[in-house]
């Protein structure tokens, strides 16, 4: 069964922020923005995630998005934009779940 256009319209994290916002929430948002090697998501996926620690997207799958909704606590509270590393080489990479060989860079910032 397919989905209709507004399904997927519903699940797209720029429209899940864009509602968010509209509640009052405040919100960051995580993007692929550089990939080397096996990567389970391509440049240009999001994350959104509100100071709640809800989330929805997905920049990576398994534990890099419990590292990026971490981050994304951060970067709500101090309003500072971070890039992050992921990636076989880094001690974290077994931790975050990159034990494939690929490496992912994601750019979390405030929206709003």
């Amino acid at each position: 069964m397919s989905e209709t256009m507004d399904q997927t319209r519903e699940r797209d994290p720029l429209v899940i922020a864009e509602s968010w916002m509209k509640d009052g929430r405040d919100v960051a948002i995580a993007t692929v923005v550089e990939t080397w090697g096996s990567a389970p998501r391509p440049v240009g996926s999001h994350l959104v995630i509100d100071a709640e620690g809800n989330f929805e997207g997905s920049v990576s799958g398994g534990c890099v998005e419990g590292a990026v909704v971490a981050e994304a606590a951060e970067v709500l509270a101090d309003g500072e934009p971070r890039m992050l590393e992921f990636g076989v080489a880094d001690e974290t990479a077994w931790r975050v779940g990159l034990s494939c060989g690929g490496k992912i860079r994601v750019y979390v910032e405030r929206l709003g």
